[in-house]
């Protein structure tokens, strides 16, 4: 298959110009190929224990031969009403352990009321999957010797998905799905925007705390972090007073560090400066959206992103919405990516009840045509610095009005992959509908204004499900 096609093709060519670096492409003849699955039964169809309404098998499969003589195998689990045959599939993420994974939330709401079938494949971090502790030098010393990014998370994390969807196809008295939709969160978004754009079997995705349009947590080779924003981390890291807190949060920059390579690495390898420039980008090209979106519009996959606003994991939110205005995206204005609670992070995006429910609400929509996919909308500001007045205007273009509409704003933010960004404040006001599909508010905004950007999150009720969006986060000097 090939993957490079108009407009992301002049994207990669600028990049691998001046570089040698190879992105890696996914064989769709390979990932549909059931004979190398080599599917092992752990747990063969039976009813759920505590919902005989409920069936499931649990399988373990071989997701590829990574390079000669190291294959990758996952557990897949598939759940699916105990009659019938399902059409409409939802893939998701889960751990790598040898159990069944039970569906909770808007995943058991669409199994249990719209017959959706379920399946699970194992995504977690390339240092915790067999043989522990050894696969992510492996797969940096192969990205090292190749410059192949075949070799990367996004790649591995991606492929597994496809290979679950073929896994349940293989089981045609359960699963003959006309429609799939892909979700997930933080690497498992990565996995689930890669299986979208590589794989036409796939009708829908819904990454979240997943990268659209930048790298996520920083630079792919560790070191070619602009020195300030190095400086701003280890200045806040050290003016941390909970020991706990400092500890976990150096625990999550350590996690994210062993699935990269590093400057030093490259210069030992002979990596020219230009190479590490660009394998800094290359490394997450199968998972960057932004780069598809003709593709994808073409071929009819519907794209529905829910970000935090705080989260370096997916920065150029600001630059999201000037240059893709029309992708559906819900921010959430302070929204984390998640961690633990001592190093402060309390609003987590993966676990608010409002994006379960646009689960539940993109899902039905998509399966179903239960109800409509609400259009980003269109914001017009009026920013007087002077007295510190700001006033929005809101328009819907396709005639939707939301039940609530909410004005958010923050100050002077601070830049993207910094640790102080994910901790800004935002601060917020409604919105009064003021027309047909128009709300507007008016707000001053108190302190020393250098930059203000503004959010506005809109939730639209319709046939028994909300959804939740937003414009995007828009920044005024």
């Amino acid at each position: 298959m090939k993957l490079i096609t108009g407009a992301a093709f002049v994207v990669l060519s600028a990049l691998i110009a001046h570089a040698d670096i190879t992105i890696g492409k996914f064989d769709l003849k390979e990932i549909r190929d059931v004979s190398t699955l080599e599917t092992k039964v752990i747990e063969d169809w039976h009813p759920n224990p505590k919902d005989a309404a409920i069936r499931q098998k649990l399988v373990e499969i071989t997701v590829c031969e990574w390079w000669p003589g190291q294959k990758v195998r996952l557990p897949v689990t598939m759940l699916a009403p105990a009659k019938g045959v399902c059409t409409n599939v939802l893939i998701e993420n889960t751990n790598a352990q040898l159990k069944v994974t039970a569906a909770s939330g808007a995943k058991l709401r669409l199994l249990k009321e719209h017959g959706v079938g379920l399946v699970f494949i194992g995504c977690v971090p390339i240092d915790t999957m067999e043989p522990v502790g050894k696969l992510h030098l492996m797969m940096e010393e192969r990205f090292i010797q190749t410059k192949n990014t075949r070799y990367t998370p996004a790649w591995i994390w991606g492929i597994g998905e496809m290979r679950a969807l073929t896994s349940a196809m293989a089981e045609k008295d359960v699963f003959q799905p006309k429609k799939v939709l892909a979700t997930g969160g933080s690497k498992r978004g990565v996995a689930t925007a890669a299986a979208g754009i590589a794989d036409d079997r796939f009708t829908a995705i819904m990454p979240v705390v997943a990268p659209v349009i930048e790298s996520p947590g920083g630079p792919y080779v560790e070191g070619m972090m602009p020195a300030e924003i190095t400086q701003m981390n280890e200045a806040f890291i050290a003016a941390m007073t909970d020991p706990v807190g400092r500890e976990k949060l150096l625990i999550r920059q350590k996690a994210r560090s062993d699935e990269r390579i590093t400057v030093k690495m490259a210069h030992d390898a002979g990596w020219t400066e230009a190479e590490m420039k660009t394998a800094c980008n290359a490394a997450w090209e199968v998972c960057r959206t932004t780069n598809y979106l003709d593709v994808l519009k073409k071929r009819g996959t519907e794209v529905f992103y829910n970000q935090g606003s705080n989260d370096n994991v997916s920065p150029g939110l600001v630059e999201l919405g000037r240059r893709f205005p029309e992708l559906p995206v819900f921010i959430v204005p302070g929204g984390q990516h998640g961690g633990a609670k001592e190093a402060g992070f309390v609003k987590s995006v993966g676990g608010l009840p409002e994006v379960d429910e646009n689960l539940y609400a993109f899902a039905t929509h998509h399966f179903f045509d239960a109800r409509r996919m609400v259009a980003p909308p269109k914001v017009t500001t009026q920013w007087e610095k002077a007295t510190h007045r700001l006033a929005v205007k809101v328009v819907f273009p396709d005639g939707s009005e939301p039940q609530d509409n909410q004005l958010w704003w923050s100050v002077n933010r601070h830049p993207d992959y910094s640790i102080a960004m994910e901790f800004d404040a935002w601060t917020s006001a409604p919105l009064q509908k003021s027309g047909a599909s128009t709300y507007t508010g008016e707000t001053t905004v108190e302190g020393d204004v250098k930059t203000l950007n503004v959010i506005t999150v809109h939730a639209h009720t319709e046939n028994g499900s909300t959804l939740t969006i937003s414009s995007p986060e828009l920044r005024l000097k």
